[in-house]
């Protein structure tokens, strides 16, 4: 089987693709926004966030970023 991953626009896509899934006895499951990321990755990217809020960061050059 494959997984399909939908993304209405708004609530009325939403409302009418829930409808289409029921009338055609489709199984299916919801997850809110947040969900959609791995845990790992929200966490890495908020301690990014609190690492350049309290200035732990490194400048690199154009010129100098193939030299890493």
């Amino acid at each position: 089987m494959e997984t399909l991953i939908v993304l209405p626009k708004d609530k009325e896509q939403l409302a009418a693709l829930k409808a289409i899934m029921k009338a055609l006895k489709v199984d299916y499951k919801t997850e809110k926004g947040e969900k959609a990321y791995n845990k790992d990755f929200v966490n890495k990217m908020k301690q990014s966030e609190d690492d350049l809020k309290a200035g732990r960061t490194t400048q690199i050059t154009p010129a100098d970023i193939w030299n890493l």
